[in-house]
């Protein structure tokens, strides 16, 4: 059984339903398109998180296919910003107390501004880091979208 992180507890406390999904961390791919071959998952289902530097809102964090890759210019339009920039993985812990491989953008240190993209509409469920390595939690989007209160846009540049 796994774990109950910060961002479960959340669901939990909000009466959302989700189901943890396990899976062996491989500390040499990270990355969401792995974390989906491991899992059984397509890549477009496993959705990643980055946390992103605006001019106007300084830490927030994209959420968006795990195969995709983000619009910077998409996202600061979204969030009313003149330009955004991905923040330096070495300030990831210190801003949000997750580290690469399983930031979530349930549960960090601070209640940051979330932006999904709109991939998810189309899908039943989705899975974002559970807020650790080697965790994932799976629900609805529409789930997501009312425990983060996420704004939705086009923020994906490109799918593989």
């Amino acid at each position: 059984m796994a774990k109950k992180t910060n961002a479960a507890r959340i669901l939990d406390r909000l009466k959302i339903g989700y189901t943890l999904v396990e899976y062996p961390v491989d500390e040499e791919h990270l990355d969401a398109v792995h974390v989906a071959s491991v899992t059984g998952m397509p890549a477009d289902r496993v959705f990643k998180t980055l946390c992103v530097r605006g001019d106007l809102i300084p830490v927030q964090f994209a959420v968006i296919p795990g195969d995709g890759e983000l619009n910077l210019k998409a996202l600061a339009r979204l969030g009313g910003n003149k330009r955004c920039e991905l923040v330096p993985l070495k300030e990831l812990l210190p801003l949000t107390g997750y580290i690469r491989g399983g930031c979530s953008p349930l549960g960090a240190k601070k209640d940051y501004p979330v932006f999904l993209d709109e991939h998810c509409l189309h899908l039943e469920k989705i899975a974002v880091s559970a807020g650790q390595r080697g965790l994932q939690i799976v629900l609805s989007p529409q789930d997501l979208l009312a425990a983060t209160k996420a704004r939705v846009g086009k923020i994906t540049a490109v799918q593989k």
